[in-house]
């Protein structure tokens, strides 16, 4: 019995390490790193509290970056980067951070945030919303929508015009920005641009056929099932899910502003980044689409000083300046 025991172990992790050298072959050398063997999908939801603080570590604010820490309405918590160059007045930046509905806060953006503060010209406003499993959907996308009404509002205040005010985001913090171009397309109060970095848009994908072996490393399939179904109190997948959660459910998006999409070609996401873009254009709206080869989901906060990484970024802060910078 241990030698048949023995025998199928041996068998599963062959099959597990040939799958995972077939996937590192199709990742860019660079972006190869011991860290790609790390997996939470196994990770019970209950202890995602005690690994937020462990995880719970700032990246570097860029040179000559200015922070400031306000409290809009509704008891949410920002933080406004300012590069102290920008002109006045200035575009400026709903930032929304990543994490998969689940971890995740503004401090692990300080660098990518200040270097759109600093080479783009804008203010940059970062929300720190409210997580799941304990605040599930509605509570997250509520918080960023009051950012955004503060920073409308108070944009003379803060030497910021109105007309230039463009929301963004990585990953869950992406959906949330699409979701938040929604809102406010929906209430009247529209933005300039939006920028989505590898945008978790749609929880259908929990349910698909990864072609190709597409999002093995950092974010896979079964850690995607897990939070969205965290996220949105159901079933990933489920007939119920509402088009707010899900901002690729949503079936209008003409009228939405000129959007960029950057996704790389091994991410999970890549297939629905696409597919959405897709709809957009075909609705009216000006998209740029950029899938980076061989980049796998939040490479570029992974491995941010690979040359492909720092171009990908750049890449951003390009689309940004054009669209609503000084």
């Amino acid at each position: 019995m241990r030698r048949v025991l023995g025998t199928l172990l041996a068998g599963l992790v062959g099959t597990w390490l040939v799958g995972v050298v077939r996937a590192l072959a199709r990742v860019s050398p660079d972006l190869r790193t011991p860290r790609l063997l790390i997996s939470f999908a196994w990770v019970p939801l209950g202890v995602v509290p005690v690994l937020r603080s462990r995880m719970r570590q700032d990246t570097v604010v860029p040179p000559g970056v200015g922070i400031t820490e306000r409290t809009v309405p509704g008891g949410v918590p920002v933080l406004l980067y300012d590069g102290g160059s920008r002109p006045s007045p200035s575009g400026a930046l709903l930032w929304i951070h990543g994490g998969g509905h689940l971890v995740g806060h503004p401090g692990m953006d300080h660098d990518l945030a200040g270097r759109f503060a600093a080479e783009a010209g804008v203010l940059v406003v970062s929300v720190d919303y409210r997580l799941a499993p304990e605040d599930p959907f509605p509570a997250d996308l509520d918080d960023c929508v009051a950012a955004l009404h503060w920073l409308q509002d108070h944009a003379a205040e803060l030497g910021v015009d109105p007309a230039r005010i463009a929301v963004g985001g990585a990953s869950a913090g992406g959906g949330l920005a699409a979701a938040t171009v929604h809102r406010a397309h929906d209430d009247g109060r529209p933005v300039a641009f939006a920028l989505l970095e590898y945008p978790m848009l749609d929880d259908r994908t929990a349910l698909a056929r990864v072609p190709g072996g597409r999002g093995r490393f950092v974010w896979d399939a079964r850690m995607n099932r897990r939070a969205w179904t965290a996220y949105v109190g159901r079933p990933a997948g489920d007939p119920a899910v509402p088009e707010g959660a899900a901002p690729a459910r949503r079936r209008d998006l003409a009228g939405l502003p000129p959007t960029w999409i950057g996704v790389g070609d091994q991410d999970l996401f890549h297939d629905e980044d696409v597919s959405y873009s897709g709809r957009l254009r075909a609705s009216g709206v000006p998209v740029e689409l950029h899938v980076e080869p061989g980049m796998y989901h939040g490479a570029d906060a992974n491995v941010p000083g690979a040359h492909a990484m720092r171009a990908f970024r750049g890449r951003m802060v390009t689309a940004l300046r054009t669209a609503v910078g000084g």
